[in-house]
């Protein structure tokens, strides 16, 4: 009939929705991610306040524009990184090959990231605007409930990563390595390889705590928000009832 809206199977619409719930936490999280992964100016402090400039024996100008190189590769399609830096007047190679092969792995997990990242931004996205906007199939104060969801599920899986991280960072940290590479070329000589002394350990803590800090900021925003109008709408909805 004309004027009907088709709508989907409630099979689809559940996926749908389901989709839509697991792609907000996995959309705050790796958007953090990615924004502290390429950002020159983190790197340029991290790289004073735990002294890289000591550790590698490369003034900070020359850290500086490596950070940037490390950023840029993460966006590029060069398959190995290869950074030359002067010391004492000679250039020479700033990591060795069993840095280079260790960032080689360390560039696809990144790139792995950013394709989850913008799959979870479109499925977010693509949610909002076919069953809210479009097709109406999902009412605002429905979609404030799955996202409370989406959220109350992401929570409870950073939050027990968060008690490993907290209670024991190094062991959270070679475990974090054991399951994302294949291989120990992660496992690095801070008093040869330039790579751990310019980002040690403690910067790699402060690092997990920030993007910690920054998700959970962001989750509490939208939830508050997708509280405030459920309270507000149920509110409304009361007085209208209590009026009829």
């Amino acid at each position: 009939m004309p004027g009907v809206k088709r709508r989907l199977p409630p099979i689809i619409q559940g996926l749908a929705a389901a989709a839509f719930a697991a792609a907000l936490p996995l959309l705050i999280v790796t958007s953090t991610v990615r924004w502290i992964a390429g950002d020159a100016a983190y790197y340029r402090h991290g790289f004073r306040a735990f002294d890289a400039a000591d550790r590698t024996g490369l003034p900070l100008a020359e850290l500086d524009r490596a950070g940037q190189e490390i950023i840029d590769y993460f966006e590029n399609d060069a398959d190995s990184l290869r950074i030359v830096v002067t010391v004492n007047g000679a250039e020479e190679p700033l990591f060795g090959e069993r840095e280079v092969a260790h960032m080689r792995d360390v560039k696809a997990l990144m790139r792995a990231l950013f394709r989850v990242n913008e799959a979870a931004l479109v499925v977010v996205l693509g949610y909002i605007a076919l069953a809210v906007l479009w097709s109406g199939e999902r009412s605002i104060r429905g979609l404030a409930k799955l996202a409370l969801a989406g959220l109350g599920a992401g929570a409870a899986a950073v939050g027990v990563i968060a008690v490993f991280a907290v209670t024991g960072f190094d062991q959270a940290w070679t475990t974090f390595h054991e399951i994302a590479f294949r291989n120990d070329l992660w496992r690095l000589d801070p008093d040869t390889d330039r790579l751990i002394q310019m980002f040690p350990e403690p910067f790699w803590q402060q690092t997990t705590y920030l993007a910690g800090a920054l998700i959970g900021i962001q989750a509490a925003v939208i939830a508050a928000a997708a509280g405030l109008y459920l309270l507000r709408t149920r509110r409304a909805g009361n007085e209208a009832a209590s009026v009829g």
